[in-house]
């Protein structure tokens, strides 16, 4: 910290202080030019004189109502004034008492509003000025008399123009300190919407596949005695599914990663393209999957594709887990105008099925999914028995659907 800014805080902690170091330092100036004799009679340019007494109590008087021109600018003011207006007219014209009205209207300028500076500046002025000429010793049109307009004219200006100054240094700072905070909490909100999309997809990937684990585990544990070949396939679908889930997790992990780690795997993220990859590792699980696409080849943008992707996913693994080793599940995938519809339908053949009572985050992880991409996610019990998911999600982005219309 340099020896400047050292005296400023200093300064601004004991403001009491400046204020008396200012009235003594102004109190010595007007005494000094109160000796000073600007036109000698004898032709000498400067010369000494004796000032009058009267005039060196409304020095004292002057500088000692400085010391509260902060805790009341405006009675400062006004004290200086009638101090410098009484100078004026009964004392000697040329000792500088008005000092402290231009120093009081400086504070008053640089504490209040313009409009205000406008209406004290030029009354001060006024009065200052028309006293002079108009009752004072000496002629209307003496130098010392178009000295009070000029200074009281000055310390407005000055005074006006520090105000402006302050107001404009406190208006970039709230300024960039509001920029700040607004960076700050756009960065929190992205963290956290990133942090929701991995762990949606997390969940997406460690529940289908602990599912099909845990479900060609059992099989192989229950036909290990009796038909060896039929458990080591089951182990073999175990292996495959495993392995797909540590794959994706490799990925989704990958993203956390620093600028100075390894390169992330650069595996395109699943999409509607491996939907009959899907439908097969539930198959090989037992569970009866039906696909059906009327989409016409859509080309969906990657987040609606990589979303309608894992709400099949997750619907499957909730049929898988819910629903019964004898169920069946149908999946449509329908292009509708502007949208496209993903509908996945079990037959629920368990009593009690029921996905949204399992305590879990998947249909809120589906529900999170559609609404980020403005779409719509209907759930619920069939008649009859059984569970319908149904999402309706884009094709094109909004603004891309809202402009193409244009011409």
């Amino acid at each position: 910290m340099s020896t400047l800014t050292r005296a400023r805080c200093r300064a601004r902690a004991h403001p009491a202080a400046v204020d008396t170091v200012l009235a003594v330092g102004v109190l010595l100036c007007m005494v000094a030019g109160s000796f000073v004799e600007p036109h000698d009679p004898e032709g000498v340019s400067w010369g000494l004189r004796t000032p009058d007494p009267l005039s060196l109590v409304l020095m004292a008087l002057g500088a000692a109502a400085l010391v509260f021109r902060r805790r009341a600018p405006r009675t400062v003011l006004g004290v200086a004034g009638g101090l410098s207006v009484v100078e004026s007219v009964t004392g000697d014209p040329r000792a500088p008492v008005a000092m402290c009205a231009v120093i009081a209207l400086y504070t008053v300028a640089a504490s209040t509003d313009r409009a205000t500076t406008w209406r004290l500046g030029l009354l001060t002025m006024t009065v200052l000025t028309g006293a002079a000429m108009a009752a004072g010793p000496l002629p209307w049109y003496a130098q010392e008399n178009l000295a009070i307009l000029a200074w009281t004219g000055i310390g407005a200006t000055a005074g006006d123009a520090v105000r402006s100054r302050r107001a404009f240094v406190q208006a970039i700072r709230e300024r960039a300190e509001r920029a700040e905070r607004t960076r700050e909490e756009e960065a929190r909100r992205r963290v956290a919407e990133e942090r929701l999309r991995i762990a949606r997809d997390l969940h997406d990937v460690v529940a289908h596949h602990i599912a099909l684990v845990n479900v060609q585990a059992g099989v192989a544990a229950h036909v290990m005695d009796k038909r060896p070949d039929q458990a080591k396939e089951a182990l073999a679908h175990v292996r495959e599914a495993s392995r797909h889930a540590l794959g994706e997790l490799r990925a989704t992990v990958g993203l956390l990663r620093q600028s100075g780690d390894p390169e992330a795997p650069t595996e395109p993220a699943p999409g509607l393209d491996r939907l009959d990859e899907l439908a097969a590792t539930f198959r090989n699980a037992g569970l009866q999957v039906e696909v059906a696409r009327a989409d016409q080849d859509t080309e969906l943008p990657a987040a609606v594709d990589l979303a309608a992707y894992r709400i099949i996913q997750e619907a499957l693994t909730n049929v898988q887990k819910h629903a019964g080793t004898d169920a069946r599940a149908e999946v449509s995938v329908v292009r509708v105008g502007p949208h496209i519809e993903v509908t996945v339908l079990d037959d629920g053949n368990d009593d009690g099925h029921d996905p949204t009572s399992g305590g879990g985050h998947g249909l809120l992880g589906m529900r999170e999914r559609v609404t980020a991409l403005r779409g719509t996610l209907t759930t619920g019990p069939r008649y009859g028995g059984g569970f319908r998911v149904h999402a309706i999600l884009p094709v094109e982005p909004r603004t891309s659907a809202a402009s193409g219309g244009r011409p």
